[in-house]
C-alpha cells in the first residue's frame, strides 16, 4: 500500500509539473530580447508578453540613455502599460537587456508591482557584449520569496554603434542551443 501511495504521489507531482503555467515576459528595445524570449517559448511553451511602459522611451538612443541614467540614479519606477495577473503562473521567465550595466527600470517596476512569491523565476539577459552587469543580483534582491534560477546572458546588438537586431541566422541558432542547455541545467526544460 505504501508503495502504491508513493507511486501515486510521484505521478501527481509529475502531472503538476507538466501542467505548470509559464509566463515569458520580456523588455526588448531592438527585438533581440524578444527573439530570445520566443526561443524560450518554443522550448518550454507558455504565454509570451511584451513589457511596455505607459510612456515610451525616446527612439533616439542618446536621449534614451540619458533618461535611463536619470531613472537609475533616482531609483525611478516608470509606469507600465502592460498589465498581467501573475497568480496563475508557476514559472516566469523574465527577459531583459542590460541598461547601464543594470536591470532596466521597467523590469524593476514589474518586479515591484507583481507578487511573484513562491514562483520559479528564470532570468534571461541580452547585452551588447559587456555582460549582465549587476542585473542578475538586482533581480534576485527584488524577487523576495522566489526561486530564482541561474540566469542566461546572450550577446545581442550594439545599439550605440547602430547594430540593432542580430538574433537571426547562425546567431539565432547559437542562441537557441544556449537556451536549451540553460533550461536543461536549471531543470526547467519541460512543457
Amino acid at each position: 500500500m505504501k508503495r502504491l501511495l508513493a507511486l501515486c504521489a510521484v505521478a501527481l507531482l509529475s502531472a503538476q509539473a507538466a501542467q505548470a503555467e509559464t509566463l515569458i515576459v520580456y523588455l526588448s528595445r531592438t527585438h533581440n530580447t524578444q527573439a530570445a524570449a520566443e526561443l524560450v517559448q518554443k522550448e518550454i511553451g507558455g504565454d509570451l508578453l511584451a513589457l511596455e511602459t505607459a510612456k515610451p522611451y525616446p527612439q533616439d538612443y542618446q536621449k534614451m540613455v540619458e533618461q535611463v541614467r536619470r531613472e537609475q540614479e533616482t531609483n525611478a519606477r516608470p509606469a507600465l502599460k502592460t498589465q498581467i495577473d501573475t497568480a496563475r503562473y508557476d514559472r516566469i521567465v523574465i527577459g531583459f537587456p542590460t541598461w547601464a550595466m543594470q536591470l532596466p527600470p521597467p523590469v524593476k517596476t514589474f518586479l515591484a508591482t507583481h507578487n511573484l512569491q513562491g514562483k520559479t523565476v528564470l532570468p534571461l539577459n541580452t547585452n551588447a557584449g559587456y555582460g549582465a552587469g549587476s542585473s542578475f543580483d538586482e533581480l534576485k534582491a527584488l524577487c523576495s520569496g522566489c526561486k530564482v534560477t541561474q540566469g542566461l546572458s546572450l550577446e545581442g546588438g550594439k545599439e550605440r554603434d547602430g547594430v540593432l537586431f542580430v538574433m537571426q541566422g547562425a546567431k539565432r541558432q547559437a542562441a537557441a542551443q544556449k537556451i536549451t542547455q540553460w533550461l536543461t541545467s536549471v531543470g526547467e526544460n519541460h512543457r
